[in-house]
């Protein structure tokens, strides 16, 4: 166990480096980056996150090909032509502005998330509350199950939740690779990891999960196997288990 925390611990501090994220070390938080002094980014942050799964390099790619500068101007949004990717059409991702748009309008992702949170101090009934706000807009959610996620979130769900478990992450931690610009309001002892192909692998190898299923109760055997070496940010050790399984070093 020693041995195994202090492996974390050592990629860890070599991982938390600017570095680190690059287009040449591609991760989507290096797009995200660029909008962090918007007074936005939360809603930004919402939407790469919701569109990262496939390829890193594509991802990024194609987060950067977008400007989310328009994100709070209805017209530029209706105006703009979109990019394809994967399973989203050109107008899958115009109408997931849409919906971000209408949510500023309305306060904001970051209140959405608070309500809920702070009735259980439960992240998950958070992420709940920010899919139904979206799910809400039925004319503009057709097409967008996948991307989304469903309503009624729990334990058991087959779902790890990866990409709204990694939106959080970035947003309420707070190192030299996380932003960390809701850490004030959310406890980072609360987090789940965001459970990937690569993490779940890499925590097969290492002997933090036992489970054989990728699924919400993985991300949360993981992350309470992290918490017994940092019980108050246990998913800090996110980020290098990804990098370990991205390079192959595991």
């Amino acid at each position: 166990m020693d041995d195994l925390k202090q492996l974390l611990d050592d990629e860890y501090k070599a991982r938390n480096t600017t570095f680190e994220l690059s287009q040449d070390k591609p991760d989507p938080l290096f797009a995200v980056k660029k909008y962090v002094d918007s007074k936005y980014i939360s809603e930004i942050a919402a939407i790469c996150a919701l569109l990262s799964y496939g390829n890193a390099k594509q991802i990024l790619k194609t987060l950067l090909s977008i400007d989310f500068n328009i994100i709070d101007d209805r017209k530029s949004i209706l105006n703009t032509s979109f990019p394809l990717y994967r399973f989203q059409t050109k107008d899958d991702i115009k109408n997931i502005f849409l919906c971000m748009n209408d949510i500023i309008e309305s306060g904001g992702i970051k209140n959405i998330f608070l309500d809920s949170y702070n009735k259980e101090n439960d992240v998950l009934s958070g992420i709940n509350a920010m899919i139904e706000s979206l799910r809400n807009k039925v004319e503009l959610t057709k097409g967008l199950d996948f991307l989304i996620g469903r309503k009624s979130i729990k334990p058991s769900a087959s779902s790890p939740l990866k990409r709204w478990n990694m939106f959080l992450r970035w947003l309420v931690r707070k190192d030299n690779i996380d932003i960390g610009i809701w850490h004030d309001k959310v406890s980072s002892r609360h987090l789940i990891l965001p459970l990937d192909t690569h993490t779940f692998k890499v925590s097969k190898k290492l002997g933090l999960l036992n489970r054989k299923s990728y699924d919400l109760q993985s991300a949360l055997e993981i992350t309470n196997n992290l918490a017994k070496f940092d019980e108050n940010d246990p998913i800090k050790y996110d980020f290098a288990l990804y990098r370990i399984g991205q390079e192959k070093i595991l």
